[in-house]
């Protein structure tokens, strides 16, 4: 009797040593692979992409019947400030649009952008005979006889980042533009846009 009261006991004791054995693997675990995220951090001290649009212009500009047609032209500057970071952009579309309305757009060829480097994205989007929704057609007739239309501009990519050998899997990129103002006169300046950056 006593012989299996002594064994009833230890099982339990074995049981709690395998729980906690486990338990202190997965800290020790966890611990480590903080430090290697921490320590590659501070090596890599990734710092956000910074894109501003630098020109825009207008041409070919026209409603009628509740359609319009036209030819943007929008110069992205995209600067990389990282030291040891790459990035390849290998697909990329951008879309002009006028309160919520879609007016064109432009797709462009994949480049590399090496670490401080600043990269130089043009495209020409062009909206030809698209129909307009009837109080989208009154809003740009009315912009257009004040001189300038007010549009966004937005990109999107699928990116990767290489540091060194390593390079990351695909992430989507968006870049939205606000508040694009288009001049018709050629006399006045385009005002430089810096955009938001969405990773």
């Amino acid at each position: 009797m006593a012989g299996n009261t002594a064994q009833a006991t230890q099982q339990p004791v074995k049981h709690f040593n395998l729980v906690r054995c486990v338990a202190v693997c997965l800290l020790t675990l966890i611990v480590l692979v903080g430090l290697a995220v921490l320590i590659t951090w501070l090596v890599i001290r990734p710092k956000r992409l910074v894109y501003t649009l630098e020109n825009g212009s207008l041409q070919h500009f026209n409603l009628n019947n509740n359609h319009i047609n036209a030819t943007f032209d929008f110069v992205l500057m995209a600067y990389n400030p990282n030291t040891k970071t790459s990035v390849y952009y290998d697909s990329m579309e951008s879309v002009v649009s006028y309160k919520d309305q879609t007016l064109a757009f432009d797709t462009i060829d994949p480049f590399h952008q090496p670490h401080r480097d600043t990269a130089r994205v043009e495209s020409k989007l062009v909206a030809q005979n698209l129909a307009l929704s009837p109080s989208t057609f009154k809003d740009l007739r009315g912009e257009k006889s004040s001189g300038e239309i007010e549009v966004d501009v937005h990109y999107k990519s699928r990116v990767r980042f290489k540091v060194g050998m390593w390079k990351s899997k695909h992430r989507t990129l968006k870049i939205v533009c606000p508040s694009v103002k288009l001049h018709f006169s050629w006399s006045r300046h385009f005002e430089n846009v810096p955009c938001e950056v969405e990773l």
